[in-house]
């Protein structure tokens, strides 16, 4: 093998690893030209879509209720839906953590995809009910300045009253209205699985 093959070599070498690069990172981008760039006449999404560019998670100082180190990035490659509340978790807390169970069962085979988080935004101590009753939702305690600073609302709502999600490289992209309606919620978050080929 002569000298002059070696530049040859290495530019073929080059070429085929940018081409599985790209063949890896197409889905997803085409995912997101697909939900932001193309938009079809009559779609229409129940949640609010959120740039994703805007908003990636901060670190948020958070701990898990046992003062373990945990952040929300640990959960990134799965799709997270996120809820928020104070420790004692009144009636519309427990509402929106039975919804997010609920969302994340209809997914079928696709419910593996999706975590459920529960930030706590005060050091009181949860319930032992509560617990039990919500086994496998993440409980994260976050410096609740930082959070707000980070999660967008329409005034008068408050972060409290919206479920977020989280997409699998830890960008926040959709919060869902006060109050908000299951059987619509399940619409958009089916879009985003089918839309995502990660997470």
């Amino acid at each position: 093998m002569g000298k002059n093959d070696q530049p040859s070599q290495q530019r073929r070498g080059r070429t085929r690893l940018l081409l599985i690069l790209a063949v890896c990172a197409a889905p997803m981008l085409l995912s997101y030209l697909a939900y932001y760039v193309i938009k079809p006449t009559g779609r229409t999404n129940y949640g609010t879509l959120i740039d994703p560019r805007q908003y990636p998670v901060p670190e948020l100082d958070s701990t898990q209720i046992s003062g373990e180190p945990a952040t929300l990035q640990d959960y990134q490659g799965k799709w997270v839906m996120l809820q928020i509340a104070g420790a004692a978790c009144d009636a519309a807390c427990h509402g929106r953590m039975t919804k997010m169970r609920q969302l994340r069962l209809m997914q079928g085979k696709d419910m593996d995809r999706i975590e459920r988080v529960w930030l706590i935004t005060d050091n009181e101590q949860v319930e032992t009910m509560t617990i039990r009753e919500f086994e496998g939702i993440h409980m994260l305690r976050v410096d609740a300045t930082k959070l707000k600073a980070w999660l967008p609302v329409d005034a008068p709502a408050v972060v409290e009253d919206h479920i977020y999600m989280i997409d699998p490289l830890g960008n926040l992209m959709l919060r869902f209205p006060k109050d908000s309606d299951p059987n619509k919620m399940v619409k958009d978050i089916n879009k985003l699985l089918r839309a995502s080929s990660i997470g």
